[in-house]
């Protein structure tokens, strides 16, 4: 072999070599990630997304993603502030807005967020009462971010939203509350039905005072409600007469109509013999035969 071929042999594998090279030194970092660099151990900087070219050998790249991470919180069981065993558990939004902390700082950021979202979902079931857990989780749930965000910034770590999912509860404290709730409902119900009872009797009452000022209106009100009853074909119909309008019929009757009577009376008194002695009547009772004792009933044997 002579030295010609032998330096064309030396340069192709070179070339090889200097390919292979410059390929491991290529990296390729996606829209939603950044390239952490390190050279010798140190951070040389944080990589945009697109085609990166790295020293063979020397330098090392660790992706980081930016997207927003969805964590669920496991279940936690705490006692509230009035006495009250329950189960929370809760779900974490968050996302790395600096990879060099997000490696460098922590060992494992996703499992740090995940630890710390425990504990202050802990913190605020024993700060907070079960009323709070069930209808204002709004506040809870900005108290629990704080909470949270507080340590991850350290991290380069941003919480962007905590919502608590589900309040589990005790199925003894279930029933009372339902009974609770059942209870409530009844009282507002009574409530409700007083005021239209209340209501009716003061319309009822005004009717009334009406009424009395008029009393055909009765007359006109009792002959509709016998056209309402006649209208369900009933075979039976039961008529309430009222007293009020024997009185109005009462009144209503002419005075004339008397009049005969007492015409008549007055003639009898005027055909009786004036010089009769007018004496007190007998006003004992009468016996009839059969109540007569043996000595005054002649018939009755002795």
């Amino acid at each position: 072999m002579d030295v010609a071929t032998f330096a064309a042999f030396i340069v192709g594998a070179g070339a090889v070599c200097a390919g292979i090279a410059f390929g491991t030194g290529l990296r390729v970092v996606q829209q939603y990630e950044r390239g952490l660099v390190f050279r010798f151990g140190r951070v040389r900087g944080v990589r945009n997304p697109g085609l990166r070219v790295l020293i063979p050998f020397v330098d090392k790249m660790r992706k980081v993603p930016m997207q927003v991470v969805t964590m669920p919180v496991p279940g936690q069981e705490g006692i509230t502030r009035d006495n009250v065993t329950v189960r929370v558990d809760a779900v974490v939004y968050f996302r790395v807005i600096d990879p060099a902390q997000a490696v460098v700082e922590v060992q494992d950021y996703l499992f740090a967020v995940e630890q710390v979202a425990q504990t202050s979902l802990r913190s605020i079931i024993g700060k907070s009462e079960l009323d709070d857990l069930l209808s204002n989780r709004e506040q809870l749930n900005k108290g629990l971010e704080l909470m949270i965000d507080s340590p991850a910034l350290a991290w380069g770590v941003h919480i962007d939203r905590v919502e608590i999912k589900d309040v589990a509860l005790p199925e003894s404290l279930k029933r009372s509350m339902s009974r609770q709730a059942e209870a409530e409902r009844e009282r507002r119900a009574r409530v409700i039905t007083a005021e239209g009872e209340l209501q009716a009797s003061r319309k009822l009452t005004d009717a009334a005072e009406r009424m009395a000022t008029a009393p055909a209106a009765l007359q006109l009100r009792l002959l509709q409600t016998v056209v309402e009853v006649a209208a369900e074909k009933n075979s039976t119909l039961v008529l309430p007469f009222p007293v009020e309008l024997l009185r109005f019929l009462e009144r209503s009757t002419p005075a004339d109509a008397n009049a005969p009577q007492a015409d008549r009376s007055t003639e009898t008194e005027s055909t009786a013999d004036p010089g009769q002695d007018r004496r007190p009547l007998d006003v004992r009772p009468s016996w009839t035969e059969a109540e007569r004792t043996p000595q005054q009933n002649p018939a009755h044997p002795e």
